[in-house]
């Protein structure tokens, strides 16, 4: 994923990447692996609150060690903390553009805070929590999460002073990257990069903008200012990326060797879903369904999702649509949806162990092989045994048992 100088420096730095990653794409897996089940029920609809004493507790200590290394990733002044030995860092970040980038969270292992990867990760927070929060809730961890997921929001608010302008990264990878340290004893410049109309970045400012359209919902009934502040700068940062159309690692070629995108098409349909859910404009559907699916949503084309590739997310976030219809659209322009509906069932019925179409290509462990880089190494403790989680179906049953 990134380069590191020094075996040492690499070692670490990829345990700590692989932490990083295994923790969103175990959030990642909660979401999209429950997609059939979730999507027949509507965001906060559920017949009955969960108590604490219907969870299973080894899934309350993992959700808390989860939600607990977004606490050890946060950059800024912190303030009641679970993380006792984090301090305050990256307090001046920002300052030489007159922002205030102090927020936000560090990439895997090192102080660097790129923006792509950042966005998804709230966006993804964002869906945890808007279908599992009062799970989240009953197992007394939820307040954690929303705290997390504002403190990127609050980063990414600050990050597009201007309609078409965003601040993408802060930190210098390469001066990162060759000194390994605390973020409480950094010394160095941390310079920031921006895409903006001259040197556009499609992708990142679209997933920018699906995480601020996903958090609005979320703090909808918390704080209606707060979340409208979050939808408004989705709505200025949906247009800024689809009217200039070039890819960030194009605009800003240095990012190609950290995040490099493989294009902008998937994250310009994953933010109008969100942006569909989020205001209910059939604009945003619009642009889904009818001008752009056929192009852009590589459909009947199994993909996995990743901070990279959202076709697989965006096809189970708009099957929803499908399930449910969509306010002022007629029944016959719903149905155009259905491809969306029938992708998203590709993907999961080769994924589910028994299903008559599960791919054969499995490890041992039944894990099919093009999953094997969310799982590998992935251990969790459970009845007093070590088990490997090995098939979607557990995670499903992980997040549905929450």
């Amino acid at each position: 994923m990134e380069e590191k100088v020094g075996d040492d420096a690499n070692r670490k730095h990829y345990g700590s990447a692989l932490c990083w990653w295994l923790t969103v794409s175990v959030v990642a897996i909660f979401v999209v692996g429950a997609g059939v089940f979730t999507i027949l029920t509507k965001f906060h609809h559920h017949s009955r609150s969960p108590q604490l004493s219907d969870i299973n507790p080894k899934y309350v200590s993992s959700l808390e060690l989860a939600l607990q290394f977004f606490d050890v990733q946060k950059s800024g002044k912190v303030k009641n903390n679970r993380v006792w030995w984090r301090g305050d860092s990256g307090l001046k970040d920002g300052r030489e553009e007159n922002l205030d980038l102090s927020k936000g969270m560090y990439d895997a292992g090192d102080l660097v805070k790129f923006g792509f990867p950042m966005a998804f990760t709230a966006t993804v927070l964002s869906w945890a929590i808007l279908e599992y929060g009062h799970h989240m809730d009953a197992g007394k961890q939820l307040d954690y999460a929303l705290d997390s997921l504002k403190w990127i929001t609050d980063y990414l608010v600050n990050a597009h002073p201007f309609a078409d302008i965003l601040y993408i990264q802060v930190g210098d990878p390469e001066v990162d990257h060759n000194c390994w340290e605390r973020p409480e004893n950094m010394t160095e410049k941390r310079p920031v990069i921006q895409v903006n109309s001259s040197f556009p970045g499609t992708e990142v400012a679209a997933e920018t903008a699906a995480a601020l359209a996903s958090a609005s919902l979320v703090f909808k009934e918390i704080n209606l200012t707060y979340s409208q502040i979050l939808l408004e700068h989705a709505q200025q940062l949906f247009t800024f990326a689809d009217t200039y159309k070039v890819s960030y690692s194009v605009s800003v070629p240095q990012v190609g060797k950290y995040y490099n995108s493989s294009g902008y098409e998937d994250e310009l349909l994953w933010a109008g879903s969100w942006l569909y859910h989020a205001t209910k404009d059939p604009s945003y559907l619009n642009y889904v369904k009818e001008k752009n699916e056929n192009e852009f949503g590589s459909l009947g084309s199994v993909s996995w999702f990743s901070w990279d590739d959202k076709h697989a997310a965006t096809q189970v976030l708009l099957s929803r649509v499908n399930f449910f219809g969509a306010r002022d659209v007629p029944d016959a322009e719903n149905l155009d949806l259905q491809k969306y509906r029938e992708t998203a069932e590709i993907l999961m019925c080769k994924l589910l162990p028994d299903s008559p179409t599960a791919t054969t290509n499995r490890t041992k462990s039944s894990i099919p092989f093009f999953l094997k880089p969310f799982f590998q190494s992935m251990w969790i403790d459970l009845g007093g045994t070590v088990e490997p989680f090995a098939t979607l179906g557990s995670f499903c049953v992980l997040s549905c048992s929450l």
